[in-house]
C-alpha cells in the first residue's frame, strides 16, 4: 500500500479499523503473564477466527497480532534471536484469515521502558528495538504500520523514524492519552499531531486508556491542527476488575458506536476499538457510517 493509495482510501470516507485482539484472546483461553503472540503461534484458530469477523463486521483495516513481538519484549521469553521468524508466522496467520479483503498492518508498540534523560534507554538503544521489528515486518509483508499504545510523543517519533529508515509504507500513530489529552510519559494528544505528521506519519490519534464519551475533546483539539486523519480507537468504556482478576467493560456495542459517531463529528476520519471490543462492536460503528 503506498501513501498516496492511503490517502485515497482516507479521502473516501470515514476508514473502519478492528477491535481488540488481547481481550478476545483472553476470552479464548490465554493465560495471563503469557506472551500473546506466542501463545497465538501455537493456537493460531482463535485469532484467525476474529479476524475473519472483523473483516465480515466491515473492517477495511486488521491488525497483526504482532504488538510486541520486538527484541526487547521477546527477551523475557528467552526468543529474541526470532523476531525475523516470529513476526513472519504471525503476518501469514493476518493475511490468511483476511483473504485480500482488508489491509493487513504491521503493529508495533511502546517497550514500556522511558527515554534519558527521564529513563535510561538511550536513542540508539530504542532505535534498534524498533528498527529491527520493522525490518522483519517489512520482510513479512504488511501493507501498512501502525505504531499504537504508545505512551509519549518522543518514543514515538523515534519508532516513525526507524520504520521510515527502512520502507515507505503508510504509518499511523496513535498514543494512549488521559481525558485531557496528556500522554502518560511525555507530551500530549495536540504535540503529537503537530510532531509525527511534520516528520511524516500518514495519520495520528489515540487508542487505549478510557473510554470514546472521554476522547470528545481530545480529538475536537487534534483535529484543529491536524494535516492528516484523525484516528480514534478506544476502549469499550472503563474496565471493572471482577473476583477472578477478569477486566470487564461497562460500555455495549450500541453506546460504543453512538459515542463513536460523536468522535466522527468532533473530526476522527479513522476509527476502531480497543481493549474489550469484538465484531459486534465493530458491526455496530459499520452500522452509524451507513455502510
Amino acid at each position: 500500500m503506498t501513501r498516496d493509495e492511503f490517502k485515497a482510501l482516507t479521502d473516501k470516507g470515514v476508514v473502519l479499523l478492528d477491535g481488540a485482539t488481547g481481550s478476545n484472546m483472553t476470552k479464548a483461553g490465554m493465560p495471563k503473564g503469557t506472551s500473546t503472540e506466542l501463545w497465538i503461534l501455537d493456537h493460531p484458530e482463535p485469532l484467525q477466527e476474529l479476524q475473519r469477523a472483523y473483516v465480515e463486521a466491515g473492517s477495511q483495516i486488521v491488525y497483526a497480532p504482532t504488538f510486541c513481538c520486538n527484541p526487547y519484549s521477546m527477551k523475557n521469553f528467552g526468543r529474541e534471536k526470532d523476531v525475523y521468524e516470529l513476526n513472519g508466522r504471525l503476518v501469514a496467520l493476518s493475511k490468511a484469515a483476511v483473504g485480500g479483503k482488508a489491509y493487513v498492518a504491521g503493529d508495533m508498540t511502546t517497550i514500556g521502558k522511558m527515554m534519558e534523560p527521564r529513563g535510561e534507554m538511550t536513542f540508539e538503544e530504542l532505535y534498534e528495538i524498533y528498527s529491527e521489528q520493522a525490518k522483519a515486518l517489512v520482510e513479512a509483508g504488511v501493507d501498512l504500520f501502525t505504531v499504537e499504545t504508545m505512551l509519549g510523543v518522543d518514543e514515538t517519533s523515534v519508532a516513525l523514524d526507524a520504520i521510515q529508515a527502512v520502507c515507505d509504507l503508510p504509518v499511523i500513530c496513535t498514543l494512549s492519552v488521559e481525558a485531557d489529552g496528556s500522554a502518560y510519559y511525555n507530551g500530549n494528544a495536540v504535540e503529537a499531531v503537530e510532531t509525527l505528521q511534520g516528520m511524516g506519519a500518514s495519520a495520528v490519534g489515540v487508542n487505549c486508556s478510557v473510554g470514546p464519551d472521554q476522547l470528545t475533546a481530545v480529538i475536537a483539539s487534534m483535529k484543529q491542527v491536524a494535516e492528516v486523519p484523525v484516528v480514534a480507537k478506544p476502549n469499550a468504556g472503563m474496565p471493572f476488575i471482577t473476583e477472578t482478576g477478569e477486566a470487564v467493560y461497562d460500555m455495549d456495542a450500541e453506546r460504543f458506536a453512538r459515542c463513536i459517531g460523536d468522535l466522527i463529528k468532533a473530526g476522527a476520519g479513522i476509527v476502531g476499538g480497543c481493549c474489550g471490543t469484538t465484531p459486534e462492536y465493530i458491526r455496530a460503528v459499520h452500522k452509524i457510517l451507513g455502510r
